[in-house]
C-alpha cells in the first residue's frame, strides 16, 4: 500500500509505534524531517498529529481516504441569534437569498463523499508570489502544488461535519479576525493547521470557483454583518462571488491580497 493510500479511519486506529514509523517513512519520501508528533482529542477519541519540516516550512499530515465533505443544510437549524443577525443584514440589503439557509445554499458545498490521498499540507498559508494562473508552476518549482478544493475542505474540517471546524455556532458580536478571545477560532485545528481563523484571509485552491478560509476582509469592511463575516470561516464555504472576482479582469491587480496553502504529495 502506498503511503498516500492511508485513510483517516486507519490512521485513528494506529498504535503510537506505528504512528512514529509511518511519520518517519512519509517524511523521508518528501525529503523532510519529523518535527512534531502529538495527539489531541477530536470527535470522541485521540487524533495523532504529525508535522514535518522542509526548507524552513512546516507541513502537517492530512490522512485521506473516503471522506464526507460539504454541509447538510437540511439537518441544521440556526440559533435565534444567528437568524436575528442575518435578518439585520437582509434589512441592509445584503444576502444571497430571502433567509439564512438560502444564503448559505449559495456559498457552501453540498454534502458528498469523495476519496482523497494522504498528503502533507502547509501549517500556515503564504501570500501569492505571482498571479493565480502562474502559481501552479511557481509551486512545482519548489516540489509543491496547490491543494484541491476538496483537499482544503477536508484539511480544515478534519472529519467534523459542523458548519465551522469547531462546531455550529460562533460568538456574534466578537470579531472574526485578529487575536480575539474566542479560543476555537484562534487555535490550530485538529490536524494542527492554522486555518479558517481570520476573515481577512483568503486562500486559493486548484478550483477556480472557490476561495477558502476568509474573504480578505470584504464582509467586515463592507459592514455586511457579524454572522456574514463569521461565515467566511465556514469549512464548506466556497465564496463563489470572490472567486469570480479574483479570476476575472477586476482581480488582475488584486491577486497579492490572496494566499495559498502548499501541498507536499506522497507516493
Amino acid at each position: 500500500m502506498s503511503h498516500a493510500d492511508l485513510t483517516l479511519d486507519r490512521w485513528r486506529s494506529l498504535a503510537l509505534p506505528d504512528v512514529h514509523r509511518f511519520a518517519r517513512e512519509a517524511a523521508d519520501l518528501v525529503g523532510a524531517r519529523v518535527s512534531l508528533i502529538d495527539a489531541v482529542p477530536h470527535l470522541g477519541s485521540p487524533l495523532h498529529r504529525v508535522f514535518v519540516e522542509r526548507d524552513g516550512r512546516e507541513f502537517a499530515l492530512i490522512p485521506g481516504g473516503s471522506v464526507r465533505l460539504g454541509f447538510d443544510l437540511d439537518a441544521w437549524e440556526p440559533t435565534p441569534e444567528q437568524t436575528a443577525d442575518f435578518e439585520r443584514s437582509l434589512a441592509e440589503e445584503y444576502g444571497y437569498g430571502p433567509d439564512l439557509k438560502a444564503h448559505l445554499a449559495e456559498l457552501l458545498s453540498p454534502p458528498r463523499t469523495v476519496t482523497l490521498a494522504t498528503v502533507f499540507m502547509a501549517v500556515e498559508n503564504e501570500p501569492l508570489d505571482e498571479p493565480p494562473a502562474d502559481m501552479p508552476a511557481v509551486l512545482a518549482g519548489r516540489g509543491l502544488r496547490m491543494p484541491g478544493a476538496d483537499e482544503w475542505e477536508h484539511a480544515c474540517g478534519a472529519g467534523a461535519r459542523t458548519l465551522f471546524r469547531w462546531g455550529d455556532t460562533c460568538p456574534i458580536g466578537e470579531p472574526s479576525y485578529g487575536s480575539g478571545t474566542f479560543a476555537p477560532r484562534c487555535e490550530p485545528n485538529a490536524f494542527g493547521l492554522r486555518i479558517a481563523h481570520d476573515s481577512y484571509a483568503a486562500e486559493l485552491s486548484g478550483d477556480r470557483g472557490a476561495v477558502h478560509g476568509g474573504d480578505g476582509g470584504e464582509s467586515v469592511c463592507g459592514g455586511y454583518g457579524d454572522l456574514w463575516a463569521w461565515l467566511t470561516l465556514a469549512t464548506a464555504n466556497r465564496n463563489p462571488a470572490m472567486a469570480e472576482f479574483v479570476y476575472g479582469p477586476e482581480g488582475e491587480s488584486a491577486w497579492e491580497a490572496f494566499s495559498v496553502r502548499p501541498v507536499l504529495s506522497l507516493r
